[in-house]
């Protein structure tokens, strides 16, 4: 394997643990809160240093539904990620502060609705990226790996039912309400099943859009 895909694993795998954890807030502390936020932030420029292809042919070629569908989400996610971290620093008192910034309680808000959202778009994307992955030869394997996707993705429907989070993306909810006599493994166990569910989401997305960009079989030309 080369040295360059390792390290893109790497760090994609780095963000896909930090994700649950910054979902945690209260229950890890704010000041690590704010460090693994800013840890994520990085990663994610990295991320698209390591795959610079995406942003190089974004005013090139056909768009096709799938790839409408993918850059959508794509240009989404880079919004939040962007705007994010300028949410918490402004309401940040660990490690940036400036004082006489206003605007504390829209910023809080602003990054609820941020972080929630990034959390979805994130986890789709994932999805997105094994939905339009070529499959393997290995078809058993592929099979009881989607049978154990769509057993946590049943969990994650639950979770986020019980969880409320539908009233965290629509601003129904201001406030994040924490439970901190709830398990952390208990948390990150919810939160994990429900970005199998938003992957599971993302690829089934992304396989049916791939099936239309394939023309037809069997039509002849002149019909």
């Amino acid at each position: 394997m080369k040295a360059k895909r390792v390290i893109k694993i790497i760090i994609d795998t780095a963000m896909l643990i930090l994700l649950p954890l910054l979902m945690a807030y209260s229950l890890i502390g704010e000041a690590e809160h704010k460090w693994l936020g800013l840890a994520m932030f990085l990663l994610f420029i990295l991320h698209h240093i390591m795959n610079p292809a995406w942003l190089k042919t974004l005013f090139k070629g056909h768009y096709t539904p799938l790839r409408i569908y993918l850059t959508g989400v794509n240009l989404l996610l880079l919004i939040v990620m962007i705007l994010q971290p300028v949410s918490g620093i402004m309401m940040s008192k660990h490690i940036f502060h400036f004082p006489g910034v206003g605007g504390m309680s829209f910023a809080r808000t602003v990054h609820l609705l941020l972080s929630h959202w990034g959390f979805l778009l994130m986890s789709v994307h994932v999805g997105n990226h094994a939905g339009t992955h070529r499959a393997g030869k290995k078809k058993g394997i592929a099979i009881l790996l989607w049978a154990a996707a769509i057993a946590v993705s049943i969990y994650g429907a639950y979770a986020f039912g019980n969880r409320d989070m539908a009233s965290y993306l629509f601003l129904k909810n201001q406030f994040v309400f924490f439970d901190f006599g709830q398990s952390r493994l208990r948390f990150l166990a919810d939160y994990t099943s429900m970005m199998c569910l938003f992957a599971c989401i993302g690829a089934v997305l992304s396989k049916r859009l791939k099936i239309l960009n394939r023309p037809k079989q069997g039509v002849s030309k002149n019909e």
